[in-house]
């Protein structure tokens, strides 16, 4: 597939402005769901031993690992649109289930849902946005524009954190539930307004699926480039991201009332906030810079846990920033390296490292936690970062 030609001036700039305003609503709606900071009370109050719930969280990685390049082959060869609009309405159905039969299966069917939801989302997303750009001549404001709809989405959890526990005091489960729900249903609405321009290439009139992920597959093999940006994304994505999910337990463990853990948590969301939101500073970094941002922020999640102190989850929050300030900038070079008419797929294969290196730290997490402190486990998960930092030094002429 080839994009179509680029429009005149102003018409590019009007283009961008929509593309980017549907972006930034489609960004927040996607994350503000209230039932994030509450559906693991749900399932304990369901009746839920640990094991159970953490074998929930496991179906749904491993849904996604499943379908995220199968996907990505998908939305290449037929239409990116039609994946983020359907896919919320998954998310949608789960979401349903989950407050009207609450129970084990009725959760794991959800989890299925909510995977097949992220998978279709994934690749997809990154895709329709740098191709539209790249129609538009702006394709340089592909991190620009990523980052701020990260940190707009990023709000909207923040926001979702806030909200809640009101609306659960008010109407219990069954009220953040339909919240959710509402949510979803607007997140494809609003994904039926991104634009979309793409042509056939010349030959077959229809590509088919596996011929357009066996060619993005190909694109990833021959390509030592393209290789090595792929690599990047999971090396950078899957810790951080793993580590996201047991920061109630290293913020409980400074010692602070319960009721204050949320505000604590609002904290650390605020540093990937800020890094997505400077990752136009960072759009002509060599990856010698991108090394030291790395460690910088290795450095600082490593004191910060070990510190055991809420000043300590401050530098939690930066490094967590610098984490998602290279992501971002990694997604980046990743897109520019890639063909167009096999974006997703490729960019779908980076997300499947993501999401099958974020189950081994989920694993490895699990092993090292028995007899060790949180902050402990954090600061021995810096490691894999000071390592790829160091690679990324080393290549700093690439």
């Amino acid at each position: 597939m080839t994009l179509s030609p680029a429009r005149a001036p102003g018409d590019a700039t009007t283009g961008v402005r929509r593309l980017t305003a549907t972006l930034y609503a489609y960004a927040f709606l996607d994350e503000f769901v209230l039932l994030y900071p509450v559906y693991a009370l749900l399932f304990s109050d369901t009746g839920l031993s640990i094991w159970q719930i953490s074998s929930l969280f496991a179906l749904w990685s491993v849904t996604g690992i499943v379908l995220e390049v199968p996907s990505g082959a998908w939305a290449d060869a037929v239409s990116r649109r039609l994946l983020l609009w359907v896919g919320p309405l998954l998310t949608a159905a789960g979401f349903a289930l989950w407050v009207i039969v609450p129970s084990y299966w009725a959760f794991a069917l959800g989890f299925v849902l909510w995977g097949m939801r992220g998978a279709l989302g994934s690749g997809a997303l990154e895709a329709l946005v740098y191709d539209e750009l790249d129609r538009l001549g702006a394709a340089d404001r592909y991190a620009r524009v990523v980052g701020r709809a990260q940190a707009v989405g990023m709000v909207a959890v923040m926001a979702a954190m806030g909200l809640a526990g009101p609306v659960l005091d008010l109407g219990g489960y069954q009220a953040v539930g339909a919240a959710s729900i509402l949510a979803c249903v607007l997140t494809s609405v609003t994904a039926t307004r991104f634009p979309e321009h793409r042509e056939a290439v010349p030959g077959p009139k229809h590509t088919s699926t596996l011929a357009t992920l066996r060619a993005g597959l190909t694109e990833v093999r021959r390509d030592r480039s393209v290789r090595g940006a792929l690599l990047l994304v999971p090396a950078v994505g899957a810790v951080w991201g793993a580590l996201d999910e047991y920061t109630p337990l290293l913020v409980r463990d400074t010692g602070v009332a319960e009721q204050t853990v949320p505000y604590l948590l609002l904290v650390i969301w605020v540093g990937p906030a800020i890094g997505s939101l400077l990752t136009g500073v960072g759009e002509r970094w060599g990856t010698a810079r991108l090394g030291a941002v790395l460690a910088g922020s290795a450095v600082a999640l490593a004191v910060g846990a070990l510190l055991g102190t809420p000043a300590g989850i401050g530098l939690v929050a930066v490094a967590f920033g610098g984490f998602q300030l290279v992501n971002v900038l990694a997604d980046a070079r990743l897109q520019d390296r890639i063909d167009g008419a096999r974006r997703a797929t490729v960019t779908s294969v980076a997300s499947m490292g993501t999401e099958t290196a974020t189950v081994a730290v989920f694993a490895a997490y699990a092993a090292l936690a028995v007899g060790h402190a949180h902050g402990a486990v954090f600061a021995v998960f810096a490691v894999p970062y000071l390592v790829t930092a160091g690679v990324l030094v080393v290549r700093r002429g690439a």
